[in-house]
């Protein structure tokens, strides 16, 4: 249970969504049933209500819009997410994030909440990465996470005890995640600002291996010199590097992918594809919240694996 964010309902492309104290309503077209609530109900609980402008929907403008706001709320505010306690033990977990929120114009606001189950396999695998390290003498082991947001990931892969990469192309998000590894209480993470695609194959070339690496790509994207990225051209190039930077033995990856028509099967074969029957252990499936009613809202597809 994550104390600080719930879904309280969906339905109507729409979701009712509660991060810490605000409750903010978002759209989401994969919500094509009804609300379970009235929408007297949903107006009574909204703090903020996203508006989508003239370009919502097109390529490079899906989530362009504006807030409208029903309810006195402050611009920026903080959540915690806490690891789940460990299984056999029921001791609690060393997990603890920090994120710093805001209202952006493309309705997003600086977490997305259904990664939370991948936050929890890369503390767990970085952790038993760690120990074995720890136990050989070994540097601690290296995660890069590319496409790496406002880095919840990257403050996960920390917290385990690794030497942690943050990639991404904007500099402003690459700002936003270091303020969060500090409200986390944690340092030592390196920026980056670069193209994924550019750093993956320098890291290639000279050698560079990391024993974890993260990677969530948008469908549509730009580098910070203007390279352009789409996601069904360049996935297949960006794993076949990952292929090649990731370590031979002991090592995990983590693919997500949030693009409408990709499947976890097609994920799967990818990965396949890519690695050829180097791989120790695979997992797909989806992403899902389930709001207040119990109604399922799968969000992106997953593929972890380990060599």
């Amino acid at each position: 249970m994550w104390k600080d964010y719930e879904l309280l309902d969906s339905g109507n492309g729409e979701k009712l969504e509660r991060f810490g104290r605000y409750v903010l309503r978002r759209p989401e077209p994969k919500a094509l049933w009804e609300p379970s609530m009235a929408e007297a109900e949903w107006r009574r609980l909204s703090h903020v209500a996203f508006v989508p402008g003239a370009g919502f929907g097109k390529a490079g403008k899906e989530d362009s819009g504006t807030w409208n706001r029903l309810k006195k709320m402050e611009d920026q505010w903080e959540i915690h997410y806490n690891g789940a306690p460990e299984a056999e033990t029921h001791a609690a977990s060393d997990l603890h994030i920090a994120l710093r929120l805001g209202l952006t114009s493309f309705k997003h606001v600086g977490v997305f909440p259904e990664q939370a189950d991948n936050w929890e396999f890369i503390f767990r695998e970085t952790s038993r990465l760690s120990r074995i390290h720890q136990a050989n003498g070994l540097p601690a082991p290296k995660v890069l996470n590319l496409f790496a947001y406002t880095g919840a990931a990257s403050i996960a892969a920390r917290c385990a005890g690794a030497d942690v990469t943050h990639l991404d192309s904007v500099r402003q998000v690459v700002s936003w995640a270091r303020d969060n590894m500090e409200r986390s209480g944690l340092d030592g993470i390196r920026w980056v600002v670069e193209d994924a695609l550019k750093f993956a194959r320098r890291e290639a070339k000279r050698g560079n291996l990391y024993q974890g690496i993260i990677l969530d790509p948008p469908a549509y994207g730009h580098g910070p010199d203007g390279e352009k990225w789409k996601l069904d051209e360049l996935l297949y190039g960006l794993l076949k590097n990952v292929a090649a930077i990731l370590s031979p033995r002991d090592g995990f990856v983590v693919l997500n992918l949030y693009s409408n028509g990709y499947s976890a099967l097609l994920g799967e074969t990818l990965v396949r594809e890519v690695f050829q029957g180097q791989l120790r252990e695979m997992t797909s499936g989806e992403l899902v919240l389930t709001d207040g009613f119990g109604k399922a809202l799968p969000l992106s597809i997953y593929v972890r694996i380990k060599r």
